[in-house]
């Protein structure tokens, strides 16, 4: 539960087929006076078309809220893991896996 302003709990409910999530390598990010639009979009190896799997659209200042939470959490992140390395604005496969398990390659 969380807490909003009024400090009333609000309930939120998790579904099955959302708790699943949606992978995600590519976001692409477009907006107007009045709303800011999240495509998240799937991109597969050899794969000619990449499939948008997810629009969010949110005011401005949602986003911008949804901004600092990202950054609060990459600094945690970071703090715990490590920092994420990027080169020419890509992401540096050296030194980590996709998800940061302390398992050698071949277990699980």
């Amino acid at each position: 539960m969380a807490e909003n302003n009024n400090n009333q709990q609000l309930q939120i409910e998790l579904k099955p087929e959302v708790a699943e999530g949606t992978y995600s390598n590519l976001a692409i990010i477009t907006h107007s006076s009045c709303e800011v639009i999240t495509d998240f979009i799937q991109m597969m190896p050899g794969m000619p078309k990449a499939q948008v799997k997810s629009r969010i659209i949110m005011a401005p200042e949602h986003a911008k809220r949804l901004l600092m939470a990202l950054q609060d959490n990459i600094r945690k992140y970071e703090q715990q893991f490590g920092t994420i390395k990027l080169t020419n604005g890509q992401p540096s496969n050296e030194g980590r896996t996709i998800a940061p398990f302390n398992i050698k390659q071949g277990e699980a």
